[in-house]
């Protein structure tokens, strides 16, 4: 049973950081298959580079999950299994969509730093 979305988000936030671990990387690639090789939305999970990337791609990804978990036999246990990869995902998504949150604060209060410092140290050029 393959956790694809996962694996997949485990990769692109190993890309957006610029660290790998080499064991987490073919463990990852292993458990996605051939979905990498696919023109798909895991494959452009896993090659994501930036936040956006990440957050566009999981959101694709999970289309793709909701589909086939709501197809899944209710009473097949793999079909179980799907309900609670989605749950999974979509709480990654969340985490996701609130990472970009904090980086976008960031990335404000860093701006209004840089405003009072120029405001309490005018420069003249």
């Amino acid at each position: 049973m393959a956790c694809a979305e996962l694996e997949a988000l485990r990769l692109a936030l190993m890309n957006v950081n610029g660290s790998v671990d080499e064991q987490v990387k073919q463990h990852a690639e292993a458990e996605i298959g051939d979905a990498l090789e696919e023109n798909g939305p895991i494959a452009a999970l896993a090659n994501a580079e930036t936040l956006e990337e990440i957050q566009r791609h999981l959101d694709a990804a999970l289309v793709d999950l909701e589909e086939e978990a709501a197809d899944a036999d209710s009473t097949d246990p793999y079909g179980a299994y799907l309900r609670g990869r989605l749950v999974a995902v979509r709480d990654a998504e969340q985490r996701i969509r609130r990472l970009r949150e904090r980086t976008d604060g960031l990335l404000e209060d860093l701006g209004e730093t840089h405003h009072t410092l120029h405001e309490a140290f005018p420069v003249e050029e």
